[in-house]
């Protein structure tokens, strides 16, 4: 049996990830990661921690704590920042994966001379001649490959998800019946180590705010927004745009941004064409093993839990690649990521730049 450092974050899932490998047999040590150094009411960390220690008492794993902070900082939330400042919307959960659990926290697992890493997440590892392949869940709903696609392959040779095979009632129901107090804690959300907020608020803290005219496609002024980063592509709520008088009575959608007037654009109607895009620019790929074929039948994800869209790669180097859809995508949005899969295998994916859609052709 082998030697596992498992990160434990006081939740349902790693939990029993860990109930699952003491049950296999293995070694199993436990780490708790405390990533974020702003303490707020809007941080449970402390509060994790606790539940965190209990649960390993329970199970009679060994646990200790570390810090990566100031990889965090400079890893992911310092290139999160900047990549709102520059008109996108960044995946900072895709950097923490990579960066942080499976490089920091993979390098300290090796200092405790463990073969393997365990987390808790729904996906799949299958160890071949020709490396390792990172497949979806079993509950596709709870799928996080989408989040783990830009792992390097050779952390994901010593990656271990024991809860790739169930489902997150089965999940639920094993705790209960071996009686861990956390089988109906609820899922945490929000950005990765930094925990649910007030998003808006909280960017005030680190981004000046730079209030700026909301705009129709056609430069009608339409009212003002708070600052660019606040707003996503095909976001509704928080416009504060009312009906116009003798205009048609749809909602106002966001279609792009103007960072040269400082101006977000507007369209009405959830399917308008400007929210719409066949084919999009993916830059700084990564491949888990090999590079799929310029041609070939493949699906991508352009969000998580998106189902998954039937696509094809027209063009590619080492730098970017060109995906083209089977059928149009909605608000395709510049930081988000397009991962792609061959069946249940996710090949891996990258940033997407703006797209090619009706509205960067508007205010081009």
């Amino acid at each position: 049996m082998s030697r596992i450092v498992i990160g434990i974050s006081g939740g349902v899932d790693s939990a029993v990830a860990a109930l699952l490998l003491k049950q296999q047999g293995h070694e199993v040590l436990g780490v708790f990661m405390d990533n974020w150094d702003g303490a707020d009411a809007y941080c449970t960390a402390a509060e994790d921690f606790q539940d965190a220690r209990a649960l390993c008492e329970a199970l009679e794993v060994p646990l200790h704590k570390v810090s990566f902070a100031d990889q965090y900082l400079e890893r992911v939330f310092a290139g999160f920042l900047a990549e709102l400042r520059a008109g996108r919307t960044p995946n900072p959960d895709v950097a923490c994966n990579s960066e942080i659990k499976f490089r920091c926290f993979l390098d300290h697992a090796l200092r405790l001379d463990a073969e393997l890493l365990a987390t808790g997440h729904y996906a799949r590892v299958e160890r071949t001649a020709s490396g390792a392949r990172l497949l979806r869940a079993a509950d596709l709903d709870k799928d996080q490959t989408y989040f783990l696609h830009a792992i390097a392959p050779a952390a994901l040779a010593r990656a271990e998800f024991p809860l790739g095979r169930l489902t997150k009632p089965e999940v639920r129901a094993l705790a209960q019946r071996h009686g861990l107090a956390v089988h109906d804690k609820p899922d945490s959300t929000g950005i990765c180590f930094i925990g649910e907020r007030r998003f808006r608020e909280f960017l005030k803290r680190w981004l000046p705010t730079e209030p700026g005219p909301i705009l129709a496609l056609d430069g009608a002024p339409l009212g003002d927004h708070e600052g660019l980063a606040y707003y996503t592509l095909g976001q509704r709520a928080g416009l504060g745009i009312g009906g116009q008088r003798g205009g048609a009575e749809l909602p106002w959608y966001v279609a792009g941004k103007d960072p040269g007037r400082n101006a977000l654009l507007v369209v009405q109607g959830h399917d308008h064409p400007a929210l719409l895009t066949s084919s999009v620019t993916v830059v700084d790929p990564r491949w888990s093993r090999a590079t799929p074929e310029v041609g070939e039948p493949l699906t991508a994800q352009l969000r998580h839990r998106q189902a998954e869209q039937p696509c094809r790669i027209v063009a590619q180097d080492a730098a970017r690649l060109t995906v083209r859809f089977d059928a149009p995508q909605r608000a395709a949005t510049p930081g988000q990521y397009c991962v792609l899969y061959r069946g249940a295998e996710c090949l891996g994916g990258g940033a997407l730049v703006a797209p090619e859609a009706a509205a960067q052709a508007a205010v081009g």
